[in-house]
C-alpha cells in the first residue's frame, strides 16, 4: 500500500469529522459538482472521499441509473461514510484504497471529483496518473484545494493556536492542508494525461455554529488537533479553541455564531 496520507484520523475522530467539518465543506461541495456538470446515469468517483460528503451530494444528481463510488485510504472515514449514506439513491460503494492504487478498471468513470484531498497525497503525480487511468476518455475531473493559509482567517487563527498549544509538529501538520498550489496541481494533471486544465478561486462566507464550542470541537476532528491533545490533553485543546475564537471576535454575531470567509481553488480538467 502507498505511503500514508498526511491527514489520518483515528478513534472517534472520523465521527467528529462528519459532524464538525460539514459547515466548512458543504458550500465547496456544491461548487465542485457544478464544475463537472453531472447527468442522470453518470458513473462518478469521489476520490479521497472522507466521510462521504461529496458522494452523498452526487447521488441525487446521477439518479437511480447512475453509479457512485468513494475511495479513501482511511478506514475510519470509510466506516463512517458507509454508516451515513442515505440508501435512497443508487447504492454508494465506499472502498478503502490509496489514491495511487485504485481498485477500478480502466475508463470506469465519467467524472472524478476530489474535495480537499489532493494536498494530502504522498505522491500527487502518481495519484493523478492513476485517476486518469480510471477516467474514461472525455471524462471530467474537478478538485478543490485551499488557497494560501494567509488568506484564510479561520485557519490562520487556528494555526496560531495549534502552534502555541501543540508545538511546531502540529502547526506543520496543519500547514500541509495548504501545500498544494494551483501550479503544482495543474502541472501534475497535465503530466497525468489530462487536458483543457482550468482553475478559478471560489470564496464563501461560511456561517459557523457558536465558536465557544465549535472552535474546540472542529479542532478535535482534524489531525493537527490530535497532536494538540497529544501534547497537552483536553485542556490544551480547549485553550486552543478559545484562542481561535478570541482571534475571530470581529466575525462573531450576538448569538455567538460567526460568518467567516473561506477561499479554495477549483481546478478542472478533461481526460
Amino acid at each position: 500500500m502507498a505511503d500514508v496520507s498526511g491527514f489520518q484520523l483515528t478513534g472517534t475522530q472520523p465521527e467528529r469529522y462528519e459532524t464538525y467539518a460539514a459547515p466548512i465543506n458543504t458550500p465547496f461541495v456544491t461548487a465542485l459538482l457544478d464544475a463537472v456538470d453531472l447527468w442522470p446515469g453518470a458513473t462518478v468517483l469521489d476520490l479521497a472521499c472522507g466521510t462521504g460528503f461529496t458522494a452523498r451530494a452526487v447521488a441525487p444528481l446521477v439518479g437511480p441509473t447512475g453509479r457512485v463510488h468513494g475511495a479513501d485510504i482511511n478506514e475510519g472515514m470509510i466506516r463512517v461514510a458507509r454508516e451515513h449514506h442515505p440508501r435512497l439513491y443508487p447504492d454508494i460503494e465506499f472502498t478503502v484504497a490509496p489514491a495511487d492504487r485504485l481498485p477500478y478498471s480502466d475508463g470506469t468513470f465519467d467524472a472524478v471529483v476530489c474535495q480537499q484531498g489532493a494536498q494530502f497525497f504522498p505522491d500527487l503525480r502518481a495519484a493523478l496518473t492513476e485517476t486518469a487511468r480510471v477516467t474514461r476518455p472525455g471524462g471530467r475531473f474537478a478538485a478543490t484545494v485551499w488557497a494560501a493559509l494567509d488568506r484564510q482567517p479561520y485557519f490562520r487563527a487556528q494555526h496560531r493556536a495549534v502552534e502555541e498549544y501543540g508545538g511546531p509538529e502540529a502547526a506543520e501538520n496543519l500547514s500541509q492542508a495548504f501545500s498544494c498550489t494551483t501550479e503544482h496541481l495543474t502541472a501534475a494533471l497535465g503530466e497525468a494525461g489530462y487536458r483543457d486544465t482550468a482553475h478559478r478561486e471560489v470564496t464563501f462566507g461560511v456561517l459557523l455554529p457558536p465558536l465557544d464550542e465549535y472552535a474546540r470541537d472542529q479542532l478535535s476532528a482534524v489531525s493537527w488537533g490530535a497532536l494538540v491533545a497529544e501534547a497537552g490533553g483536553d485542556d490544551a485543546l480547549a485553550r486552543a479553541g478559545d484562542l481561535v475564537r478570541d482571534q475571530l471576535t470581529s466575525c462573531i454575531a450576538v448569538d455567538g455564531t460567526a460568518t467567516v470567509p473561506f477561499t479554495a481553488t477549483l481546478v478542472t480538467a478533461t481526460r
